[in-house]
């Protein structure tokens, strides 16, 4: 009996161990379980409950983020998203109601949108019960929806308008409070908020958000339940440009090209006329503006800008071409060559050499002879003896070509490219071009290239290399936004100025600086003085090619004030409609106009004496074609001063 007893004791101790040790299993397979189940919901339960979720009664409805604005430098909105609503009817809801719920609901909806006919939704409702979703209108403002919103909520004099049958669904459209203003520069956006050109193009994934969602379904109660995931909302940029300085320029292109339609030639003032507004000291481009235009609510309408007769007999390619032509950023986009603007670069390059000590004379008699080739000087009978100085108030050619002589190709094409020439200058713009420059020189190649012909730039480049030789030498990259910030209004990031090279001294800097004072207060560049200001800049008249057509680029560039510049101006005229085209008092009279009203917005009082000028002497308007002159000295030359081609 003891024996039995004490057998049956080990049994029942072997069996509590086997207890314990499968209790013990269990719980740590129960721990695991727990374990595995928050791991899965912490690193997927998003994922599993959108799929829980979409096998439920209904489906997910989208949140559309907003896209972010685009504000100017002091905060005026240029682009912005505007919430809209679709009209949603749900069949699938009213199908199930009694007769005198689908009439009262149908009734409210005739009577809030007449648009809507009472016949086509009883008809959709009959023969579409089981489907929840289709869009009755599109893209209406709060306004239009909100009477039969109210109509929903007073379920007291609306007893029988079924709540759930009709529904809002939101989104945004871009609109562009300024219309034809910075059009190519701000840009737009095609369909699923994709930026076209210009800074929404260039900012897209910066003003672009995430898309929300709304998960509902039918609980076992037959409850409507839902969970929401919100909308991130896109991030606004702050741009350097400020919208009253773009919309002076715009105003001013805008009259040169009206005042002069049909001028010598059947149609508008020029082929093309642009400008920038920038600051030298950090690369803030404060306006960049071009004429013809387009308006940026309706970027595709292309009977705005051509006539029927234009229009007819285009087909779909050409007229995209047109188009495309319109939307161009020409400041950053086309090519041509510059003429004398950049002369002021060349005597840099020397000066910074050592080729040139500023002391040289020359002697122009009015051309230069390559192997029996001339290239002339504006001048047929020569300017006589130029100083460096003299030869750039005069903007003399003869005297740049034999300054050329001395700098040398080597030097010549060095400092272009140290000038940024030949290669994009980075700004925060799609479509860029870079230029085309020699990769190796003949002696008039150099010549040539030493006033400005045979070789494309783009307007940004010579603003900013304009910008880098009269602030010290400090070459800054061309920027548009300067800041970026969140949904609620927070700095993100700032984009400080980016200094990217010295292209030359100090000590050229004020030089160069002194000759261009006395190129605007003395000499070919007098059209476009501000009277009691001080200023320096430099003329352009820039032959075409071909040549034989005798079609020019008039240009002004320019800066003030004298000390410390704060801002550059730089306007070109692609083609005026005059018969004589070569003169760049076309381009000065217009910056004088932008300048005179510019100044006193940006602070910038008169630092010099104020000159009377006598009213026979004033400068005739930009409009008026000077009568009896041939192109002013130094500009840009005929079509038998420039035998090369090399495009």
């Amino acid at each position: 009996m003891a024996k039995k007893r004490k057998r049956i004791t080990k049994f029942l101790k072997r069996m509590q161990k086997k207890l314990i040790v499968l209790f013990l299993l269990i719980t740590v397979a129960l721990t695991a379980l727990i374990g595995r189940l928050m791991y899965i919901e912490y690193s997927q339960g998003e994922k599993y409950e959108k799929i829980v979720l979409s096998q439920q009664g209904y489906d997910s409805r989208i949140i559309p983020y907003q896209r972010g604005d685009i504000v100017d430098a002091k905060g005026t909105v240029l682009a912005t998203s505007l919430d809209v609503y679709n009209v949603i009817f749900d069949c699938t809801v009213l199908s199930k109601q009694k007769k005198e719920i689908i009439d009262g609901t149908i009734s409210a909806m005739t009577a809030c949108f007449p648009e809507l006919k009472a016949e086509e939704l009883y008809q959709k409702v009959k023969e579409e019960p089981e489907n929840p979703y289709t869009i009755l209108l599109r893209k209406l403002p709060y306004e239009q929806i909100q009477p039969f919103i109210e109509m929903q909520a007073d379920s007291k004099s609306y007893p029988n308008i079924n709540k759930n049958a009709v529904w809002f669904e939101k989104e945004y459209i871009r609109n562009y409070p300024y219309g034809q203003t910075a059009a190519s520069l701000i840009g737009f956006v095609s369909g699923g908020n994709v930026g076209t050109i210009g800074m929404e193009n260039y900012y897209n994934n910066t003003l672009n958000g995430l898309n929300g969602r709304e998960y509902g379904y039918l609980n076992s109660d037959n409850n409507y339940e839902k969970t929401i995931r919100g909308a991130k909302d896109g991030n606004t940029i702050v741009s350097t440009i400020d919208i009253h300085i773009q919309g002076i320029v715009e105003e001013k292109l805008a009259k040169f090209n009206q005042e002069n339609t049909n001028g010598y030639l059947e149609g508008p003032g020029s082929k093309n006329i642009a400008a920038i507004v920038m600051n030298p000291q950090n690369g803030d481009v404060l306006a960049m503006a071009k004429y013809p235009t387009f308006d940026l609510n309706n970027p595709r309408d292309i009977s705005a800008y051509y006539t029927e007769e234009e229009l007819a007999g285009k087909n779909e390619e050409e007229q995209v071409e047109m188009l495309n032509d319109l939307w161009e950023n020409f400041c950053i986009s086309y090519t041509f060559e510059p003429g004398s603007t950049v002369k002021p670069i060349t005597v840099a390059c020397g000066l910074d050499t050592g080729t040139l000590n500023g002391s040289e004379t020359y002697v122009c008699d009015g051309k230069e002879d390559f192997n029996g080739t001339p290239v002339n000087c504006v001048s047929r009978v020569g300017h006589g003896t130029e100083t460096i100085e003299k030869s750039l108030m005069d903007s003399c050619n003869d005297a740049l070509m034999q300054m050329s002589y001395s700098i040398g190709a080597e030097n010549f094409m060095n400092y272009q490219e140290i000038f940024g020439f030949g290669q994009k200058t980075g700004i925060d713009l799609p479509g860029e071009e870079q230029g085309i420059l020699y990769e190796k020189m003949t002696p008039i190649d150099l010549a040539t290239n030493s006033f400005g012909q045979n070789y494309n730039c783009t307007m940004i480049q010579v603003a900013a290399a304009f910008s880098s030789l009269i602030n010290g030498g400090q070459y800054y990259q061309p920027h548009v936004v300067k800041k970026i910030l969140d949904p609620e209004g927070n700095t993100l990031e700032t984009i400080k100025p980016v200094l990217l090279k010295e292209t030359t001294s100090k000590e050229t800097s004020e030089m160069i600086k002194e000759y261009l004072y006395k190129t605007v207060s003395e000499g070919t560049g007098s059209e476009a003085k501000v009277n009691g200001y001080s200023m320096g800049g430099k003329t352009g008249t820039a032959q075409k090619h071909p040549r034989a057509e005798k079609k020019y680029l008039v240009s002004f560039i320019g800066y003030l004030p004298q000390e410390n510049p704060e801002l550059v101006i730089y306007l070109i005229i692609d083609e005026p409609n005059f018969k004589e085209q070569a003169h760049s008092n076309y381009a000065q009279a217009v910056v004088k106009e932008i300048l005179e009203e510019l100044l006193p917005y940006m602070n910038l009082y008169p630092d010099e004496e104020m000159t009377p000028v006598p009213e026979e002497e004033q400068t005739p308007e930009g409009s008026q074609e000077p009568e009896g002159q041939t192109p002013e000295e130094g500009d840009e030359p005929f079509e038998d001063e420039i035998p090369v081609d090399p495009f």
